[in-house]
C-alpha cells in the first residue's frame, strides 16, 4: 500500500471512529465521576483559532504578538474565576488539574520535603502519590509522601490519629511542609479548618485539590476551602465544573507572584488558549446556573445511591446519607470484582469505572480487580435527568450486576431510555445536541 493510500485510509478511519464514539455516547449512560459534557458554546471555543496560537506569559506581558483578543479572554476568565470562587488570585494557565497540583508542590515545597495526602483506596489521587507508586508528587517533585490516618467507617480523615502520626514523625526528625486535601473519590467535605490549624503549628501550607468538586463549590453546596483555611485550591475544569479539559489555581494575593513565576516559565510554555476560552464560558455558566445545577447533582447522587442500595447493591456509607457530592461508591464483590462489573456494564452502554474501596487497603487488593465501582451523577444531571431517572438507572444497573441479564439486551433499554435526554441543560444555549458530531471539514 503506498503512502497516499495508507494516509487516506487512516484519515478516514480516525474520522469514522470519532463519529462512532459520538453515536455510542448518544445511546449510553455516562456515569464516570471525572467526566462531563460541556455546553455547545464551550465546544465552539475548542474548535476556534485560539487553539492554533501562542501566548506565553501573563496577559499584557506576552512573548508573542497577535494576542489582542486572547488577552481579553484570559483576563475575563480570571475575573470570572475570582467572582465564582471569591478568590483574590486566579491563574487559568495550568493545562490540567495535575499541572495545577504540580504548581502548588513547586510553590510550597522543595524536593525531599514531606507532604501529607490520602492513600488511593481512601480516595486519594495518583497526582498526590509517592515515588513508589508512580505518583506525581513523588516522581516529579520528589516529595516524601506520608498518609493521613483514616477513619474507614466514616470515610474521613482521622484528625486525632493524624496528630499522633505527626508527633511520631517529629520524633523521627521529620517535619511536614505541605498538607494536601481533596480526593478522587470525594464523598464528603474534608476537614480543612482542622488541618489548617494543625498546619499552622508546623509553619506548613494547605492545598485543596478541588478537581472533582469544583462545580459543587461554585454552586455553594459542598464547602468553601479558601475561607476554611486553604492556602491554595487546585482544580481541573471538566468534571463538576463542566468546561474543557484544563486546570486552574485559586489562591491569595500573597502567593500570586510565586504562582505566576512557577507556572510560566517553570511549568508551561503555551497553555492551550482555546481551552482557556472554554473555561471562561464554563465559569460564566457557573455564575448563572450552578447553584441549581449543583443542588440537583447532589440530589441525584443520593437518589441513585438509595435506589441501588434498595436493589441489593451495597452502596457504601448509607449511615451518612451515602454522599454529599456527585460521587458514590459501591462494593460489588458479592457478585463479581469491579473489573468484571465495569466491563459488563460497558457492554450494556452504562459507562462507569472499577474502583478501589477502603477495604481493599486492608486486603491489599490489586487495582486491576478491586472490590468496588465508582459512579458520578454530574453528566446525566447536565442532560436534564432528575431523581425519577435515577430510579430507572438503578434498575438497569441491577439487571446487569445482580440479575446477570445479558448486557446487550440491557443496552437496547439504555438506548431507548436515552432518547429523551439529548441536550445540555444549565447553559445559555443548547441548539446543538449534547453528543452531536459536527463536521467542519
Amino acid at each position: 500500500m503506498d503512502k497516499v493510500m495508507y494516509g487516506r485510509e487512516s484519515f478516514e478511519k480516525v474520522l469514522r471512529l470519532l463519529e462512532e464514539h459520538h453515536r455510542w455516547f448518544r445511546e449510553s449512560l455516562p456515569l464516570i465521576a471525572s467526566e462531563n459534557i460541556p455546553s455547545p458554546a464551550v465546544r465552539e471555543a475548542l474548535v476556534s483559532d485560539f487553539g492554533n496560537r501562542y501566548a506565553e506569559g501573563w496577559p499584557g506581558e506576552r512573548l508573542y504578538a497577535g494576542c489582542r483578543y486572547i488577552d481579553q479572554v484570559e483576563l475575563l476568565a480570571m475575573e470570572l474565576g475570582k467572582r465564582v470562587y471569591d478568590a483574590e488570585f486566579v491563574d487559568v494557565r495550568p493545562i490540567s488539574g495535575v499541572m495545577a497540583n504540580l504548581a502548588a508542590y513547586t510553590v510550597f515545597a522543595q524536593p525531599g520535603d514531606i507532604m501529607m495526602a490520602l492513600a488511593v483506596p481512601h480516595g486519594g489521587h495518583i497526582s498526590h502519590g509517592k515515588l513508589k507508586w508512580g505518583g506525581t508528587a513523588g516522581v516529579v517533585r520528589h516529595l516524601e509522601v506520608e498518609r493521613y490516618e483514616f477513619d474507614e467507617e466514616n470515610f474521613e480523615i482521622d484528625i486525632d490519629g493524624t496528630r499522633k502520626k505527626l508527633r511520631k514523625l517529629e520524633e523521627e526528625g521529620k517535619k511536614v511542609k505541605l498538607f494536601m486535601l481533596g480526593a478522587s473519590v470525594f464523598l464528603f467535605p474534608h476537614p480543612v479548618k482542622e488541618i489548617a490549624e494543625i498546619a499552622a503549628g508546623y509553619n506548613a501550607k494547605v492545598v485543596y485539590d478541588a478537581a472533582h468538586v469544583a462545580g459543587l463549590i461554585a454552586g455553594r453546596v459542598f464547602q468553601d476551602p479558601l475561607r476554611e483555611g486553604a492556602d491554595a485550591v487546585t482544580l481541573s475544569t471538566h468534571k463538576t465544573l463542566a468546561g474543557p479539559q484544563h486546570g486552574m489555581v485559586l489562591s491569595w494575593n500573597r502567593y500570586s507572584e510565586d504562582f505566576k513565576r512557577v507556572i510560566f516559565p517553570g511549568l508551561h510554555s503555551n497553555h492551550h488558549l482555546h481551552a482557556v476560552a472554554g473555561v471562561a464560558i464554563a465559569l460564566a455558566e457557573a455564575l448563572a446556573f450552578y447553584e441549581e445545577y449543583a443542588r440537583q447533582i447532589v440530589k441525584n447522587a443520593k437518589a441513585l445511591a438509595r435506589a441501588l442500595h434498595e436493589r441489593g447493591i451495597e452502596v457504601l456509607y448509607d449511615h451518612k446519607g451515602y454522599t454529599e457530592s456527585h460521587t458514590l461508591i459501591a462494593d460489588v464483590s458479592r457478585y463479581m470484582d469491579g473489573m468484571k462489573a465495569e466491563k459488563k456494564l460497558e457492554e450494556a452502554n452504562i459507562i462507569l469505572n472499577r474502583n478501589l474501596i477502603p477495604k481493599d487497603y486492608r486486603l491489599k487488593t490489586d487495582y486491576k480487580t478491586p472490590s468496588g465501582i465508582r459512579m458520578g451523577t454530574q453528566e446525566v444531571t447536565r442532560l436534564g435527568m432528575k431523581e425519577g431517572e435515577m430510579e430507572e438507572i438503578a434498575d438497569l444497573i441491577k439487571q446487569v450486576i445482580v440479575d446477570s441479564r445479558e448486557p446487550r439486551e440491557i443496552a437496547l433499554k439504555v438506548r431507548e431510555f436515552r432518547k429523551e435526554f439529548q441536550h445540555v441543560h444549565y447553559a445559555f444555549s443548547s441548539q446543538t445536541e449534547a453528543y452531536e458530531y459536527i463536521k467542519i471539514r
